[in-house]
């Protein structure tokens, strides 16, 4: 779902709107979070990437992603028009255009981007009033144990995970919050709270 367009009313008294960015280690249930958001909030806006990549079958442009081509991703960078991008596997380019965010918050709304650690330090330099929150498991424990109950990824794919868990997990204190998602209903209520969607 596109919210770029929706139409804004005047903006709240209340304090200013800001980009919440979520960051947090594979399998800790950031996406499930994120869906029971927008479940309670249907107008919430959560940014849609833009990619060099060619759509798949299932996928539609301004839905899944915004696909652009090669020059057009240049250009954006360019004109620094990317809060923060990289290529990812050697090959496509993924990042978030500065635009609908932007007009998203000037109109008094909030906005929440879902992305990892390297984008949210890049966010962060580009938006420095961006709030940052890092959702953490129970314990590392748990995470393997989500992990491995999954069932999507061989044994290497997920030692590979695991690793780069290890280090988005030591980088937690960079965060201005860490939810602990010991049960999706009270982390979202969390988050919900530090948005500023309750009440």
């Amino acid at each position: 779902m596109k919210n770029d367009g929706a139409a804004a009313g005047p903006p709240s008294a209340g304090p200013p709107a800001r980009l919440t960015v979520l960051v947090g280690p594979t399998a800790v249930g950031k996406g499930t979070i994120v869906a029971e958001l927008r479940r309670r909030h249907p107008d919430l806006f959560v940014s849609i990437s833009a990619t060099t990549r060619a759509p798949r079958s299932t996928e539609a442009d301004g839905v899944h992603y915004h696909f652009v081509s090669q020059e057009a991703f240049d250009e954006l960078i360019a004109r620094d028009q990317m809060l923060e991008w990289a290529t990812v596997h050697g090959t496509h380019r993924y990042g978030t255009p500065r635009g609908p965010v932007e007009a998203r918050l000037a109109s008094g709304r909030p906005a929440l981007l879902e992305i990892d650690l390297d984008g949210a330090r890049q966010v962060r330099r580009a938006m420095p009033q961006a709030q940052m929150v890092f959702i953490a498991p129970p314990s590392w424990e748990e995470l393997v144990a989500r992990l491995e109950g999954r069932g999507t990824e061989g044994s290497r794919e997920r030692e590979r995970r695991l690793a780069t868990a290890r280090v988005e997990l030591d980088a937690a204190a960079e965060f201005d919050h860490i939810i602990t998602n010991d049960t999706v209903a009270r982390a979202t209520d969390e988050l919900e709270s530090l948005m500023g969607l309750t009440g």
